[in-house]
């Protein structure tokens, strides 16, 4: 059987707990961990050794260097600047830190041989995903960004706790920026097939102000930052459904940033969209068929994205 081999490079908070969750879920045989903290990847890296007695599965853990990346399967980045997050609750602000590291360790990477998917965490996520992207010069869908995944997983929480259906019935997702310029596309919200839009005629449980659910998504996000200064559980479980969906070739559909070409009437950046993904990453954009108001949302969400990546003069556009 093939040996299944994940890189993550940036072992904080983020990082350290996605290695976890691959490991609780057995979807590496081996993990390698990379980060400029020396002490802190090695301390991180016996723990996780210590855990291995009781986990459920049997994985190899160790430290590594970024040409060591090359024959790994995945390479996820969850490298990041959280004092930076904190002051502001604005993802924008880690733009300078976080494209400083990946325009230096992107080439080392590539450099190594590597040839896999790339999944990015680090935020902002859609501009460090396309800047991961032009500079591995990896095939268009190998390189994509959890996005509106987790912004996803926080609407159908709501959504639930609304309704009283389980999160495994509804099918709803947030697109454009993983941040403040992402919308809900309403007309293709369905619960087990049927849509919103006929359940809010008839049952008190689906009439709720649509504005006020997309703004408390969006809200959650900082609650949680706020309250432990670091998010964990939602986008680790995000980034290890990803894993999951690539190494078992699911073709499952899930909201991913990823390059837009042409779809959506958008071209020149990533943004998040649902997207089929297995085991050449990204294989297909699903393009909804949107209301013109919907549209138009998804267009200003683009709009942000573009001007954020002007911020930063490295920023390859």
């Amino acid at each position: 059987m093939k040996n299944r081999k994940i890189g993550i490079i940036g072992i904080g908070a983020v990082g350290k707990n996605c290695a976890y969750a691959l490991l609780l879920q057995g979807l590496a045989d081996e993990l390698l961990l990379v980060d400029a903290d020396q002490k802190r990847v090695a301390a991180e890296c016996q723990d996780l050794k210590d855990a291995m007695t009781y986990c459920p599965y049997s994985a190899k853990v160790s430290v590594a260097d970024y040409s060591e990346l090359g024959d790994c399967d995945i390479v996820v980045t969850a490298v990041g600047n959280m004092n930076m997050l904190l002051k502001t609750l604005n993802r924008v602000d880690e733009l300078d830190f976080n494209i400083e590291q990946v325009n230096d360790f992107v080439p080392k990477v590539m450099a190594g041989g590597f040839h896999g998917i790339w999944i990015n965490v680090s935020n902002p996520c859609d501009i460090i995903t396309h800047q991961i992207w032009k500079l591995s010069g990896l095939p268009r869908g190998h390189v994509f960004g959890t996005g509106t995944g987790l912004d996803s997983s926080r609407l159908t929480a709501l959504l639930s706790a609304q309704t009283g259906i389980a999160h495994r019935s509804i099918n709803a997702c947030m697109m454009g920026e993983h941040g403040a310029a992402i919308m809900v596309p309403w007309s293709h919200v369905t619960f087990h097939g049927q849509p919103l839009a006929e359940l809010e005629k008839e049952d008190p449980r689906f009439q709720f102000d649509h504005w006020a659910f997309r703004k408390k998504a969006e809200e959650n996000a900082y609650m949680v930052l706020t309250g432990k200064h670091r998010t964990e559980y939602g986008i680790c479980t995000t980034l290890m459904h990803d894993v999951s969906l690539v190494l078992h070739d699911e073709k499952a559909i899930m909201p991913a940033s990823m390059s837009l070409d042409g779809a959506y009437g958008e071209t020149g950046l990533f943004a998040g969209v649902p997207c089929i993904i297995g085991r050449d990453g990204v294989e297909e954009i699903i393009e909804f068929d949107l209301p013109d108001k919907e549209k138009q949302e998804f267009h200003e969400c683009c709009s942000s994205i573009r001007h954020n990546m002007t911020l930063n003069d490295t920023v390859i556009h």
